[in-house]
């Protein structure tokens, strides 16, 4: 019989379910769905450990009370998962508001990462949830961004310091997700540049998906920080792992949180979600990722050992139409992949 790892542990997504859907589209897929799918699917007697959330209807009620929080304790326990990264609601039709905003926008923001951290800090009590972060973003787009680079780079920074005193405040840690679509994080050096204003390391991370980092490669909305040109070829997988290495050196330091996935070098949106790196089927023939190759580059340090850092690992499907995840084979092949990524990547407790 295969020996496996046991860390870090695999996890799903429950967001998929949630994110871009509605708004004239296709209908959100329930909470309860989504924890079925993960739950039923097995490869070599391997099932998920856990799942992450979106905090936020009809998924998880931001104020939802402590004994709501209760009830997603045993769904989740039931189904044998634990609870890992949870995402804060922090964008404006959602509650929130821009990072980089003014002082009502600002406001909004902290309202929904203070909320998000009490929920966050339940579920650990609980026993439900032995890792994870809460994971954030500025909540506003490039183009306002760039309207003032510096100075709305230290605005968002200093939102992300009083988010900080706040997670602090709850014993959690914040993960900022690197993603095109998020001013200020919309690419891999302005999204470093960020990370070492805020300055606190011990709070804030970086949270590192493997379809949106492929397009900070391709400098898709930051053309100026491109490693590889339009017209790349990805055959060459010398010169592409080259630039992968520049890039998750700079950033892996700050990773605490990593979302293994496939991309095909471009994007996709759809709801009220802007375009950002599209998330393929991990058996997608047009993926551009080696994926268990290229998630080693986040997960081992430059000594080629693993870090240990990231005790548990996330698969994001963000976008997935409804009847692909609907489909036990979508997950099958999909926890195939993470346990390859943690057999390669991986280590034994």
């Amino acid at each position: 019989m295969t020996q496996h790892k046991n860390y870090p542990k695999l996890h799903n997504a429950a967001w998929p379910g949630v994110v871009g859907k509605g708004d004239g589209g296709e209908p959100p897929i329930d909470l309860d769905t989504m924890l079925d799918l993960t739950a039923t699917a097995e490869i070599d007697g391997v099932r998920f450990d856990g799942i992450d959330l979106f905090l936020f209807a009809p998924h998880v009620d931001i104020d939802a009370t402590d004994d709501q929080i209760e009830q997603l304790s045993d769904k989740a326990r039931s189904r044998g998962l634990e609870i890992g990264t949870v995402v804060a609601p922090v964008w404006p039709p959602t509650g929130g508001g821009s990072a980089m905003g003014n002082a009502a926008d600002r406001r909004n923001f902290l309202t929904q990462v203070r909320k998000a951290c009490r929920i966050a800090k339940k579920l650990r009590e609980r026993g439900i949830r032995p890792n994870g972060v809460v994971r954030i973003d500025s909540a506003c787009d490039p183009g306002s961004w760039a309207e003032d680079p510096p100075g709305n780079t230290r605005k968002i920074a200093q939102t992300f310091r009083e988010a900080c005193d706040i997670a602090e405040d709850h014993g959690e840690r914040l993960a900022a997700e690197g993603e095109i679509c998020w001013g200020g994080m919309h690419g891999w050096r302005v999204m470093l540049q960020l990370l070492e204003e805020v300055d606190r390391p011990k709070t804030l991370g970086f949270q590192a998906d493997m379809a949106h980092t492929l397009l900070y490669l391709l400098g898709y909305n930051a053309p100026e920080d491109s490693l590889l040109p339009d017209d790349f070829d990805f055959k060459d997988a010398e010169r592409f792992y080259a630039a992968y290495a520049w890039m998750t050196d700079a950033l892996r330091p700050w990773t605490i949180d990593f979302h293994v996935a496939q991309n095909d070098a471009t994007v996709h949106g759809s709801g009220s979600h802007d375009k950002t790196g599209r998330h393929c089927l991990a058996d997608d023939p047009n993926g551009k990722l080696d994926i268990t190759r290229a998630a080693g580059y986040w997960l081992r340090g430059g000594d080629g050992e693993p870090t240990r850092r990231i005790r548990h690992i996330c698969w994001d499907g963000c976008m997935f139409a409804n009847d692909v995840m609907m489909k036990p084979r979508t997950w099958e092949n999909i926890l195939r992949a993470m346990l390859a990524v943690r057999d390669a990547h991986g280590w034994n407790e």
